[in-house]
């Protein structure tokens, strides 16, 4: 058994609560934009003066809806500013937030609304409010529905099956207007939100999951002060008031966005939210953030564009040579003697020639991004890091708030998912398995008793990952134990090794590794559909070729080929894909296979291509 731990860097407040956070900005960085609110006309700044008005304007609608202390209000939206403003008014009238996916099915809808209890949910469209209607027999404690996007269909508003006072108007208008009529004063809000102690409940997160119902994680304001605090402090660098900014376009109802939300507002730096990742480049540039995070696909799509579109322009080769440069150049920081004189001058070069380009597409203020969720993969990790933007790999789970370790600035270990969040302790069992202590963990699954004794055993969070610690302290995950692999010779695989090493490849989408108790490791492959249809232009293939139509094509089934035996080369021959098949469809989160954080359903996935399976190992 192996433990490493670090000391706290930040004190959580005994009586403190979030909302204790915009107060603070508005008296001592009353002018300060702490928000960007993304209009038809660009971006705006909000001040942290103007977003605690609007907070309390939008909780004085809430009070006056009929919404008590501890009572549950859900959240179902893309992400954009009105997210984090009724974030903070849900806590600001004393209540506990719920978020749901806004791709989540009635079905599950119902099942977080029933199953938190929630008396109220605040959704985006009318296409969500007819879901929720759909369930509305099946949640008798839900009394009040509003849209954000009002249009005039916006639903049913009260337990009694009338619309509200609003219909038409946006949900926050309605709530401001509510608060108005009420008369509902700021010192009662403030009462509210005051009452509140770093031990209450400030939300439920449900986990997506892998297999069967999602659970509801207790989170309190004391997890994610001693997580937002203490990351705040360890990344400095990243959060300098009045200059730092960053730009959330993940899902505000995972807990990583959320997590990234309240570190913005700690800070406070500078927070936008971008709900439509298609024009992410347009807005990258426009608002310009100093930090940006994501999962690794998105890093690796902005490499595999970026080399797409310089192999188009007939720079291929320049860009190739340019990217090993920058990684043999990353690769030195870490020796002793540093880059040599050579190196220096090649990498000088290339950065005018090439490197300075890609990071104008990110909006050319960034040096640091934040990638969580599945591993970056060592060589992309040094590629970034060598042209001067350092992605900083952490680890963390719904029931650590997210983080729960991560690359510090100044000490980054590419490969790694960096040390733990100070003031927290990691140990490896022995059985390999990461379990975890701290003030940042959950306090138990809502309403499952049996599922938070099994998980919380002697302050120990067991998390389910495997993984190792270094000498140093910094965590590496090899894989989860319920996906191990057994092979029928007794072969013990962990597939997030190989999969996340395919998956990097340009044309490759998703990879699921099989053959559990099959004689050799197999493996489902699906393309990425933007650079297939490239690659067919570039190959010949007849126009508006589709994965459908290409799966058994010998030159495609070859450069799949390369990616495989590209993934080969970072495991053993026996944990080694031996055969796989190209899928002539997507895994998606509508069809089930994936969830919201885009993690593989195994079982969804093993049952819905059983018959793809059986073809790897027919012959």
């Amino acid at each position: 058994m192996r433990e490493f731990s670090l000391p706290a860097l930040y004190e959580v407040p005994a009586d403190g609560n979030l909302t204790d956070l915009i107060h603070r900005n508005a008296a001592q960085y009353p002018d300060v934009a702490v928000m960007g609110r993304r209009t038809p006309d660009g971006w705006v700044d909000i001040t942290a003066r103007q977003f605690l008005a609007e907070v309390r304007a939008a909780a004085k609608g809430l009070i006056a809806s009929g919404v008590e202390p501890g009572d549950r209000i859900a959240l179902m939206s893309r992400t954009r500013y009105e997210w984090v403003l009724l974030d903070f008014a849900i806590w600001s009238a004393g209540a506990v937030s719920v978020p749901v996916y806004e791709t989540s099915s009635a079905e599950q809808i119902s099942w977080i609304l029933a199953d938190s209890g929630a008396v109220g949910i605040v959704v985006e469209s009318a296409a969500h409010t007819a879901a929720v209607a759909s369930v509305r027999d099946r949640l008798p404690k839900l009394r009040s529905v509003w849209q954000l996007d009002g249009d005039g269909t916006d639903g049913d508003r009260s337990g009694d099956g009338e619309a509200g006072a609003g219909a038409g108007a946006g949900a926050i208008e309605e709530l401001t207007a509510a608060g108005v009529t009420a008369g509902i004063a700021d010192t009662t809000v403030d009462q509210r939100g005051g009452a509140l102690k770093a031990d209450d409940i400030a939300t439920i997160v449900y986990t997506s999951g892998t297999t069967g119902r999602p659970r509801g994680c207790v989170l309190t304001h004391r997890a994610f002060f001693a997580e937002c605090g203490n990351i705040v402090e360890r990344l400095k660098p990243l959060f300098r008031t009045g200059d730092s900014s960053v730009l959330l376009f993940l899902p505000a109802a995972h807990v990583f966005g959320r997590m990234v939300e309240l570190a913005a507002v700690m800070a406070p730096i500078k927070l936008g939210t971008l709900p439509d990742i298609k024009t992410l480049t347009d807005d990258l540039a426009a608002f310009r953030p100093t930090v940006i995070l994501g999962v690794p696909r998105v890093f690796e799509k902005v490499y595999n564009s970026a080399r797409a579109k310089a192999q188009a322009d007939g720079k291929g080769a320049i860009f190739d040579r340019a990217v090993l440069t920058a990684i043999e150049y990353s690769r030195s920081l870490d020796t002793p003697r540093g880059p040599s004189f050579g190196l220096r001058l090649r990498h000088a070069l290339f950065d005018r020639l090439v490197h300075r380009k890609l990071r104008a597409v990110l909006g050319g203020r960034g040096e640091y991004a934040i990638s969580g969720g599945a591993p970056l993969g060592e060589r992309l990790g040094h590629y970034f890091r060598g042209i001067g933007f350092t992605v900083l790999e952490g680890y963390g789970l719904t029931e650590s708030c997210a983080a729960t370790a991560f690359n510090p600035w100044d000490r980054q270990k590419i490969g790694t998912v960096g040390q733990p969040l100070p003031g927290t302790v990691v140990r490896i069992a022995d059985d390999g398995e990461v379990l975890l202590h701290g003030e940042h963990l959950f306090e138990g699954y809502w309403n499952n008793e049996a599922a938070t004794a099994e998980a919380l055993r002697d302050g120990w969070f067991h998390t389910g990952d495997i993984g190792t610690l270094d000498e140093d302290g910094y965590l590496a995950i090899t894989g989860r134990k319920k996906e191990i692999l057994v092979t029928a010779g007794g072969k013990n695989v962990a597939p997030a090794v190989i999969e996340d090493r395919i998956r990097s490849h340009a044309l490759i989408a998703e990879c699921m590794v099989v053959g559990d108790g099959r004689p050799f490791v197999g493996a489902l492959i699906t393309l990425d559909e933007e650079f297939l249809g490239r690659w067919a232009a570039g190959h010949g293939k007849p126009e508006g070729s589709t994965a459908a139509t290409l799966r058994d094509d010998p030159e495609l089934l070859a450069a799949i080929q390369r990616a495989v035996d590209d993934g080969n080369a970072a495991v053993s021959k026996a944990e080694s894909v031996r055969k796989f098949r190209i899928l002539g469809t997507q895994f998606t989160e509508e069809a089930g296979h994936l969830t919201p954080s885009l993690k593989l359903k195994r079982n969804v996935v093993a049952k819905d291509f059983a018959d793809e399976v059986e073809a790897i190992y027919r012959a």
